[in-house]
């Protein structure tokens, strides 16, 4: 192969493999280091926790760190199933092109509908969180006294403000991945600084609640997840919990855009497990330092208290850290901006593979000739997002809560589809493979799969509830449960009415069913460049 081939390898439809084919997207521009950062902004720690620690033990009391532990578990085999796809289809369509080819068009559309429907939501939470921190901010700096951090329950202010972060995120994606990569290490860092000190002051350093006047010492029953009262608030918390996980997939949206790899492991497969490990200690370190200063109490300060929960640290902020309080108000307004930003990518590349193949209409495959970013897919994704919103925040107060809880339901919904897609598709070559491939490949990948699967399904009746999530309900019927289907319905409408207008691809004849016994070499013919699994 000449120089020049292996800079630029040919685009080339592998219709003798799978129909997997390259989509424009520029090569070699993500290693590990940067798919991390990248995945941490995403996963947004210091906004995610403050969104869900609230709501978490809002449904768990005590056993909030056991909900977070609970809700790894199935993160851990979803991983394993994603990693071992990636292996063998690095495709930025990830969960759409592998639910196509392990069970067909129809089931591979709605994973990829899944996948858009749960990032819609989350940018749209992103935005809000980011207007109340940004008002939180400037009441700080300006010594308000409230008056200033009220302004973002005006509805008219939120939203309008709301859509200028949601543009601004957009202009940065728009540039293309090394313009998202620099301004994510900035953000990064402080965010994580920030929450590491703000997570010492709760355990050792800040004085005690006032509420209570004392430190709770932790118990190891906080971390048991069967001393929560019942099923219901297993499942509730439980969707809260995997909200909190969520995002760490969209580094392997990154298969076409990252550096080559040194090992047998992809460089998005390695950054994946790195950064599904950081979370696992910041979340369970984190919802146990915020147990033993707040408690469970309905004091203003306590976790049981309901005008806190959608934004917890807003509350317990200034009380933990004293005047210093204006660096985590602000190092979670950054993290909700970044994350805006990054989140973005993972909706316009499965948009982008869902048109390249004809799954939708091919106007979203478009590459921008000079950022090489699927600009088209991430304005219509970004624009959705902005709607949804503010439509949201009309109808409910308590949009954010609400948000966060049907997002669990949405990444149960696709996260369970993909993991059995990993079960499916090495079936015949999982037990020729060995021990630790047929267990992290095909055994662990399915039973996390099946978890996902029932959670979704138990979760989305009892989101039906008036009393479930926020309490907010249109007709006696709760809004989490509301959203959860009207958001999969329209899926199954978009899906409909695209299958007669583009019947290819639901005939299975663009993407083809198949399994890892019939593609021995698709890594090598999909990607020159990037070293295999070594074939036992």
């Amino acid at each position: 192969m000449s120089e020049n081939a292996t800079a630029t390898p040919p685009t080339r439809a592998l219709d003798s493999v799978s129909g997997i084919s390259r989509k424009g997207l520029p090569q070699g521009t993500v290693g590990v280091f940067g798919a991390v950062i990248i995945g941490l902004s995403v996963c947004a720690p210091a906004y995610t926790l403050t969104a869900s620690v609230g709501p978490a033990a809002q449904e768990v009391g005590w056993q909030m760190p056991a909900i977070f532990l609970a809700g790894f578990i199935p993160m851990l085999l979803v991983a394993l199933g994603y990693r071992a796809l990636n292996s063998r289809m690095p495709d930025s369509g990830t969960s759409f092109t592998w639910g196509t080819r392990a069970f067909g068009p129809w089931i591979g559309w709605m994973a990829g509908w899944g996948l858009i429907a749960a990032t819609v939501l989350v940018l749209s939470n992103l935005a809000g969180v980011a207007v109340d921190f940004l008002f939180e901010s400037l009441d700080i700096l300006m010594n308000g006294g409230g008056e200033v951090a009220n302004l973002a329950s005006v509805v008219w202010i939120n939203i309008i403000v709301c859509l200028a972060f949601m543009a601004m995120a957009t202009f940065i994606s728009y540039r293309g991945m090394t313009s998202t990569k620099i301004f994510q290490y900035v953000t990064v860092f402080f965010q994580l600084g920030v929450m590491a000190w703000f997570i010492l002051a709760m355990f050792f350093f800040a004085e005690p609640n006032p509420d209570s006047g004392v430190r709770n010492m932790p118990e190891l029953s906080w971390f048991n997840p069967f001393a929560i009262d019942s099923f219901g608030a297993f499942s509730a918390g439980l969707a809260v919990s995997i909200f909190v996980y969520w995002g760490w997939d969209t580094v392997l949206t990154l298969g076409e855009e990252t550096k080559a790899s040194k090992g047998r492991m992809s460089t998005e497969g390695k950054a994946s497990m790195i950064l599904v490990a950081i979370l696992l200690v910041m979340y369970v370190g984190t919802a146990t330092a915020t147990l033993v200063w707040a408690g469970t109490g309905d004091g203003e300060f306590g976790l049981g208290n309901t005008d806190i929960a959608e934004n917890v640290f807003a509350a317990i902020a200034h009380p933990v850290m004293g005047p210093l309080a204006i660096f985590l108000t602000f190092g979670i307004l950054l993290s909700a901006v970044s994350s805006i930003n990054t989140t973005a990518i993972s909706p316009a590349r499965t948009l982008l593979a869902m048109s390249h193949y004809g799954a939708l209409p091919a106007f979203m495959k478009k590459i921008h000739p000079k950022y090489k970013s699927p600009y088209v897919a991430l304005l219509w994704s970004s624009a959705v997002a902005s709607v949804f919103y503010a439509v949201m925040r009309f109808l409910s107060e308590d949009v954010l809560w609400d948000t966060i809880t049907a997002l669990g339901m949405m990444v149960c919904f696709y996260y369970g589809i993909t993991a059995l897609s990993s079960t499916w598709y090495f079936r015949k070559t999982a037990s020729k493979l060995g021990w630790r491939f047929f267990t992290t490949a095909f055994l662990l990948p399915g039973l996390g799969g099946i978890f996902l699967l029932i959670t979704f399904v138990t979760t989305t009746i009892d989101s039906f509830d008036p009393e479930f999530g926020s309490g907010s309900n249109i007709a006696g019927l709760g809004l989490v449960g509301i959203l959860g289907v009207v958001v999969l319905l329209i899926g199954v409408v978009i899906m409909l009415v695209w299958s007669r207008r583009s019947p290819a691809f639901f005939r299975g004849e663009v993407l083809q069913v198949g399994d890892d016994s019939t593609d021995p070499q698709s890594l090598e013919l999909f990607d020159d460049h990037i070293e295999s699994h070594e074939r036992r």
